[in-house]
């Protein structure tokens, strides 16, 4: 008796629950992709018409950025000071992305991409991770590379060797 009565509760709840399955979102991949390009080319665009704010506003507030020399791996917040001075100054700097790719995950709430940039450096290179919190995407991480032709391979590992011993020598010290 103890069971049935058991047995009836449990039907009770389950069938009166008002338990719904979580709804799937239909995800535009070809839309979310068009959008995650419009940020990067914004956020470059900002950076050469010196908007410091708008430039910011689509990085992550716990985002990071990594530039070309070794020292370089930066919060937001020490990217910020570290940029300050020149979009103070109206000469940040300008990229124009040549070629890009976007990889979205399965749920379309995070992505990854690489592109080689036109720069005052020449070609580089720029990779990075962007997470979409409610309906924006912002960058996350930003990791920015010069290119450098095979054939002068050995000319730049010999300049790095001289600087890497340097800043080796600095972190250790820390």
């Amino acid at each position: 008796m103890k069971n049935i009565v058991l047995f009836i509760v449990i039907l009770t709840v389950f069938t009166n629950c008002n338990c719904t399955e979580k709804e799937e979102k239909t995800i535009n991949f070809d839309v979310e992709k068009e959008t995650i390009n419009n940020v990067l080319d914004n956020w470059h665009k900002n950076a050469a018409e010196t908007n410091f704010e708008a430039y910011f506003k689509s990085m992550a507030t716990d985002g990071i950025f990594i530039g070309t020399d070794a020292s370089e791996n930066w919060t937001v917040s020490e990217f910020k000071d570290f940029s300050k001075p020149y979009f103070d100054k109206g000469k940040a700097w300008s990229f124009t992305s040549i070629e890009r790719n976007v990889y979205l995950n399965s749920i379309g709430d995070f992505a990854w991409f690489d592109e080689l940039l036109d720069t005052h450096m020449g070609i580089c290179r720029g990779s990075g991770v962007l997470n979409k919190t409610d309906s924006t995407w912002v960058i996350k991480h930003y990791v920015l590379s010069l290119t450098i032709p095979n054939d002068n391979i050995n000319e730049v590992i010999k300049i790095n060797k001289e600087k890497d011993s340097l800043f080796l020598n600095t972190l250790l010290k820390k």
